[in-house]
């Protein structure tokens, strides 16, 4: 009787090393391991920062675009200030003043 005893002190507990074992094995090494996981995680964080990346560029484009539809009355005054540009049945007056005289020494 003391022998199986013993048995089931060494027994057990090699038992429930081995499953220890097998499950760690499982764990790094199997389908769906450690390794894929994080080989996953590094793939996330690439498009992630990608996706940011874009992101950014986006709302600058957009930003763009609103300037461009609001910026037309900008561009406008711009034209008629720098280039005297008129609209279509627009009359254009333009006042030239006189050069000052020449300074007498």
């Amino acid at each position: 009787m003391q022998m199986s005893g013993l048995h089931i002190k060494f027994l057990l507990p090699l038992i429930l090393v081995l499953l220890l074992l097998l499950f760690q094995y499982q764990l790094w090494f199997g389908v769906g391991d450690m390794f894929d996981a994080w080989a996953l995680q590094r793939q996330v964080d690439v498009q992630q920062t990608e996706n940011a990346t874009l992101m950014k560029r986006n709302q600058a484009l957009a930003a763009q675009v609103q300037d461009l539809k609001q910026g037309q009355a900008a561009v406008e005054e711009q034209a008629r200030a720098d280039l005297g540009m008129i609209k279509k049945g627009e009359t254009f007056y333009q006042i030239v003043r006189e050069p000052p005289p020449p300074p007498n020494h």
